[in-house]
């Protein structure tokens, strides 16, 4: 059985056969003084999922914001659910991560959420 011939990896090549031929340096950052000056961005709250949940609550309905991201600060969950709680006149809590709103319209404290995090 007759051997496949191999590429060479060690000199010149042509650009057909380099696959880094057609890179450029231009446009990339000089270095780690030119990244610091960029204004950090804000942390971003992964996919929120809203679930209405009834169970264990003496027939009470609470919805169930969940979903953030782990680099989400549990400081900056508290601050949500206090500014939505406050906005929507409704009570609520904070749990493993979890908002839980009193009352049972997810669509209400989507929308509210959705303000505090504009789409770009």
């Amino acid at each position: 059985m007759q051997k496949k011939p191999r590429i060479s990896l060690g000199g010149p090549q042509d650009a057909l056969q380099s696959p880094f031929a057609e890179l450029a340096i231009a446009g990339l950052p000089a270095g780690p003084a030119e990244l610091e000056d960029r204004a950090p961005a804000p942390p971003r709250t992964g996919r929120l999922v809203f679930r209405k949940e009834k169970a264990r609550r003496g027939g009470k309905s609470v919805v169930v914001v969940s979903g953030f991201a782990p680099a989400f600060p549990q400081a900056a969950i508290e601050k949500l659910a206090r500014d939505v709680r406050r906005r929507c006149g409704c009570g609520g809590t904070v749990r493993d991560r979890e908002i839980e709103f009193q009352g049972d319209d997810p669509d209400r404290f989507r929308d509210d959420i959705g303000e505090h995090f504009p789409r770009s």
